[in-house]
């Protein structure tokens, strides 16, 4: 489904990636672990066609991403990718509820449907409360918990995820992950989830390590 050769991504003199490969089948989940500086995060954005590598290549189901033009990427990451970043990233003028609903309203979905669909996903993550609250009034666990139902609403193909328990007790983080892998099982999606988080890790099929912008080793479950 998503493939992605020799890519290297550099940050003025530091070597981000370094000559990595990796390959990501339907409704497969992979780990992306490794101290922090390693490159998780940076391959993470790279297979989500947020930022482009300088050299190597990425494939979605076939078609290059790497080199698609911002409107394509733009498109994708609205029908088919679903995004959850390590702060959240909500709108901070809208509410839970809207900032959930956000992706099919811009897939231009009718707003009272997709508001309903937005509250329907709160609740799954546990917290329907929030949903009139503005992000400046939600606590980081909150704020992940939001933002993992906004990635889900649509319905993707993948999921692309930067510490998605990061800010979340252990409770919290069983919810998100509880969603995570419904969301694998039930729809094929596949999880590619930068962490950490051991716990996390355990759940993937894969784990893939990452040292210094270099894959070390990849380990199956």
């Amino acid at each position: 489904m998503l493939e992605a050769r020799a890519l290297r991504k550099t940050f003025g003199q530091t070597v981000a990636l370094d000559d990595i490969s990796i390959q990501i089948s339907q409704g497969e989940i992979v780990a992306i672990t490794g101290p922090s500086g390693s490159g998780k995060s940076t391959l993470l954005h790279c297979l989500a066609g947020i930022i482009r590598p300088e050299t190597g290549e990425i494939r979605f189901e076939g078609q290059r991403i790497d080199t698609a033009s911002e409107t394509d990427l733009t498109n994708l990451r609205r029908h088919t990718f679903g995004l959850v970043f390590q702060f959240g990233g909500l709108v901070p003028e809208l509410t839970a509820v809207e900032n959930v609903a956000l992706p099919l309203l811009f897939n231009r979905r009718a707003r009272q449907e997709s508001l309903r669909a937005a509250q329907t996903w709160l609740e799954r993550l546990g917290v329907p409360d929030v949903a009139d609250q503005r992000p400046g009034e939600l606590s980081g666990g909150q704020l992940q918990q939001v933002a993992v139902a906004r990635a889900l609403v649509t319905g993707p193909r993948v999921v692309f995820a930067d510490e998605p328990t990061g800010a979340l007790d252990s409770l919290g983080g069983e919810r998100v992950m509880k969603e995570l892998l419904a969301a694998a099982r039930m729809e094929g999606t596949a999880l590619v989830i930068a962490t950490h988080d051991n716990r996390v890790a355990a759940y993937a099929h894969r784990e893939v390590v990452l040292r210094d912008g270099g894959v070390l080793a990849e380990v199956s479950a």
